[in-house]
């Protein structure tokens, strides 16, 4: 089985965190440059003899500048480069998520939380293969210990070490150091019911028969597709798992017989539909699939035979396209 999952727009962690933006970015260099003006204007009147020339030499008074600057600069560095997470801004949260379905196949995956709520998301990513890794304080005895690793201590960045996916299931501060750590990981983290520090959006699904069905709000609104999904599991017949395998059949025989693709929907339905047919109308499947793609044949040469006649004028001769005129 795979997790369904929507992916957000990447955005690049490093972006914006370069040594000299985060020295640029420092506040105390608001006061530095507003300095450094007010110097230069007072030297060049002096010069001009405006006013009285300051009793320091000019070279001096640089020097305090340069060092100040330096000062300012070693302040810049020593702050964290990773201070906050990349903010969801209007324009990236207005970006489409990425809808897929992931399949761990025994990757690290991390649940960093152990209450309740990151119980509940474990039986997903165990069932999706995954090998779970939940890392809390206090762990709740919801959580089947004889099938994940358990790690009872606080988190630290360094257990998203070799993770390939992370649930953030904890409190809104310690979700946002997961974010900080994921980020600088290049890992999808999923924040259970806190947008602002996820990458990834697990959504309502309904799994049967082969087919899964999976509804996401973005994380906007958990209720609304746990109620979509509630809905249309009505909706999908209980014999689901039957027009899966007769459309896995009907999928083979096309490809053997070369159907169009723009002819497979229409031949799948039919088949379909002959599934509820009384046993004496139906024919043996083998037949009948044969009967469906040779029919689905016949239709997409008709529509191109269709396609030709529309480039034939009512009167019924073609038109030259290079001349305009009517071949003779």
């Amino acid at each position: 089985m795979a997790l369904p999952a929507s992916i957000e727009p990447f955005v690049d962690p490093d972006s914006g965190r370069g040594w000299w933006r985060r020295v640029a970015g420092h506040p105390l260099w608001i006061v530095i440059a507003c300095a450094g003006l007010v110097m230069l204007l007072w030297i060049d009147a002096a010069s001009e003899g405006i006013v009285a020339h300051p009793s320091a030499s000019p070279r001096l008074l640089a020097a305090y500048l340069i060092l100040a600057a330096s000062a300012i600069g070693i302040a810049g560095l020593a702050r964290p480069h990773d201070a906050e997470a990349p903010a969801i801004d209007g324009a990236t949260a207005d970006l489409s998520r990425l809808p897929v379905f992931l399949r761990f196949d025994h990757r690290r995956v991390v649940v960093v939380g152990g209450g309740t709520v990151a119980a509940s998301k474990v039986p997903a990513l165990l069932a999706a293969g995954a090998h779970v890794t939940v890392i809390a304080p206090d762990v709740s005895k919801a959580i089947d210990r004889g099938r994940v690793q358990v790690i009872e201590r606080a988190f630290a960045p360094s257990d998203l070490d070799g993770a390939w996916f992370v649930t953030a299931a904890a409190t809104p501060e310690v979700n946002h150091e997961v974010r900080r750590a994921a980020d600088d990981r290049a890992i999808f983290v999923n924040a259970v019911d806190d947008p602002a520090n996820a990458t990834a959006y697990l959504g309502g699904t309904i799994a049967r028969g082969g087919v899964t069905v999976a509804f996401s709000t973005s994380g906007r609104a958990p209720a609304l597709a746990g109620l979509l999904r509630e809905a249309f599991d009505d909706l999908l017949p209980a014999d689901i798992e039957t027009w899966a395998a007769r459309a896995n059949e009907l999928r083979e025989q096309q490809r053997r017989d070369g159907v169009p693709m723009q002819a497979r929907r229409p031949a799948l339905l039919d088949a379909l539909n002959r599934l509820y047919m009384p046993a004496d109308l139906s024919t043996d499947l083998s037949t009948d699939l044969s009967t469906v793609a040779r029919r689905a044949q016949v239709e997409a040469r008709s529509a191109q035979a269709e396609a030709r006649r529309a480039q034939v004028e009512p009167g019924g001769a073609n038109v030259d396209d290079r001349h305009g005129q009517r071949p003779s």
